[in-house]
């Protein structure tokens, strides 16, 4: 019962910060690994998925109600995105992510002070794309974050709200906005390689979907009424902890 808590709570938290700015695995990751030592990987991401994805659900869910996106021009990018996921998730039974591991830190921290420097990046929402030339762009993003997803995975939704920012002109609520539904299709993908393999235990993504999605219900709600600047002060906060993260883990552990 402490490690279903334990990992409840994380689950919590984690659908609080992907709600708003992507970044849950941050969380909710290394919860698992170290509640359950000698479970299998596999196992662990499996059951990951397997919970946050119904936080996901529900907090696109919520933004699709609120928010004023192009949906139907977003929805093709949205099933690349998926496509992605399930090929990236097939390459990494194929080879090591280990070069993967170590740039990661140096990206992410290229992403950190380009926001940082950038002070009116997503404050205003200016698309700078319409119709099929947003579609494909938004595809092209989709298609290659969703392949990272699949592959390695951690910062998935934080690169999303990136470069639906930088590449697309949205503000950082809507690109929020538009990570969810991303991130609901490309973790779909991955749970139906993890449960094809059997690597989820169904009893313990139960009890964190619950958490889960009170989370994300708490984070999709303050990300409405605060706006672009509450969701980009979240962004620089969680790329900041995933850099830490990504370093400790790459260079010093």
């Amino acid at each position: 019962m402490l490690e279903l808590f334990t990992v409840a709570l994380a689950s919590l938290l984690a659908g609080f910060i992907d709600a708003v700015a992507g970044g849950g695995g941050l969380v909710l990751v290394p919860a698992l690994f170290s509640t359950f030592p000698g479970a299998a990987p596999a196992t662990l991401l499996g059951t990951n998925k397997g919970a946050s994805v119904w936080g996901t659900g529900w907090a696109t869910l919520q933004y699709v109600r609120r928010v004023d996106l192009p949906w139907r021009r977003l929805m093709p990018a949205a099933v690349l995105a998926g496509a992605g996921s399930f090929t990236g998730a097939w390459a990494l039974t194929l080879m090591h992510a280990d070069g993967l591991r170590k740039a990661l830190p140096l990206v992410l921290l290229a992403v950190f002070l380009y926001t940082l420097a950038k002070k009116d990046l997503g404050r205003e929402h200016r698309p700078r794309f319409a119709g099929r030339a947003e579609a494909l762009v938004a595809g092209a993003i989709a298609l290659a974050v969703g392949f990272y997803d699949g592959f390695f995975g951690p910062g998935t939704g934080s690169f999303f709200v990136f470069l639906f920012v930088r590449l697309l002109g949205y503000d950082f609520l809507h690109a929020s906005a538009t990570a969810k539904l991303m991130n609901l299709l490309t973790n779909l993908a991955a749970i139906a390689l993890f449960v094809g393999k059997g690597h989820v235990w169904w009893q313990v993504a139960a009890v964190m979907a619950v958490t889960n999605v009170a989370g994300s219900l708490l984070g999709t709600r303050l990300a409405l009424r605060h706006g672009a600047s509450f969701v980009r002060c979240v962004f620089i906060v969680v790329v900041g902890a995933l850099i830490l993260k990504t370093a400790w883990d790459a260079f010093l552990r």
